[in-house]
């Protein structure tokens, strides 16, 4: 396989790859239409359908029910991969390692995650301290309480931690970045492309990049970004970034692409925008749960039309001009 076709793609691509596999089984001429305009769109279409049909067949060779857990819903390819056995995981592990390069956007930490939310799905934890997890769409984590720690590994996505009282174990959230240490905390913790985001909702955590000999401890109020050598500046904490646990999406003065973006993490398929509107700035609420409701907010305030060619593949595009 060429460097080209290991090179790493997006999650939000992979996702957009698999629907369309999972949808174009029984599929009608205009959606296989449709399905070829998005592969042609993007060299990381493309790409990403290449590594997913190579995984395919990989999987079919190595063990045939794998193939048809590849194409069920993404709890049954969890619980597949899981009881197929050692043979087929070390299977696994190779084409993860050479298909999805990067552990930015390795699946198998998600698919095989304790705890994951699917995209558009939101889930809350108790765990047995008494503290209470609330896991934003497509996310995942691991748990591992011992006698020493009480450990939550965030491998994919966004949550938010209330932690127990009474319990003197310290409570860490790690992450491929580094760690937070709780400090009797309210928190959000969100994995994102530059490095991992710490939000602080109430009382303090304690931040240690990975690479770094040294925490941090951030106060109420305070975010910042998280990379494996060290932190970023320490800002004011954005108003209402809590506000997805309540099924909204708050933004101030945003740029119209990184709304979308964030949109697009709770709706399956691609959402896209034209460069030219890309910078367009928008504050407002927006529910999470209907992103087309969302999407149709825009119009009145934007210079925008919404193009929703399949329910898989929407762009969001500038309006036509009235002459």
């Amino acid at each position: 396989m060429s460097p080209a076709s290991s090179k790493p793609v997006s999650a939000q691509v992979l996702d957009a790859a698999i629907a369309w596999q999972l949808s174009l089984d029984g599929a009608s001429p205009i959606e296989r239409e449709e399905f070829a305009k998005w592969h042609a769109a993007h060299e990381e279409h493309a790409r990403a359908w290449r590594q997913l049909s190579m995984l395919d067949q990989r999987f079919s060779v190595a063990n045939g029910p794998a193939r048809a857990a590849l194409l069920q819903s993404r709890e049954s390819i969890r619980r597949r991969v899981r009881k197929l056995g050692s043979g087929l995981a070390s299977v696994v592990a190779v084409i993860g390692l050479a298909l999805f390069a990067g552990e930015r956007y390795l699946p198998l930490d998600y698919w095989l995650a304790d705890q994951r939310t699917a995209t558009g799905e939101q889930r809350t934890l108790h765990l047995a301290d008494g503290t209470q997890i609330n896991l934003n769409t497509h996310s995942a984590v691991d748990v591992r309480f011992d006698d020493k720690q009480r450990l939550i590994i965030l491998q994919e996505g966004e949550i938010l931690v209330e932690t127990a009282h009474g319990d003197a174990r310290p409570f860490i959230v790690e992450t491929r970045e580094g760690s937070m240490r709780a400090l009797g905390t309210r928190f959000l913790v969100k994995r994102e492309e530059q490095g991992t985001r710490l939000s602080v909702l109430k009382s303090a955590v304690a931040a240690h990049p990975e690479s770094s000999p040294e925490e941090q401890i951030l106060r109420e109020g305070q975010q910042v970004l998280m990379r494996s050598n060290g932190l970023g500046p320490i800002v004011a904490l954005n108003s209402g970034a809590d506000a997805w646990t309540r099924g909204m999406l708050v933004v101030d003065n945003v740029r119209l692409e990184d709304l979308l973006n964030e949109l697009a993490r709770s709706r399956r398929g691609h959402l896209g925008v034209a460069p030219e509107i890309a910078n367009l700035r928008i504050t407002g609420s927006f529910p999470l749960h209907d992103t087309d409701k969302a999407l149709s907010a825009l119009l009145p305030t934007l210079p925008v039309r919404i193009e929703q060619h399949t329910p898989w593949w929407v762009t969001v595009a500038k309006a036509d001009v009235k002459p």
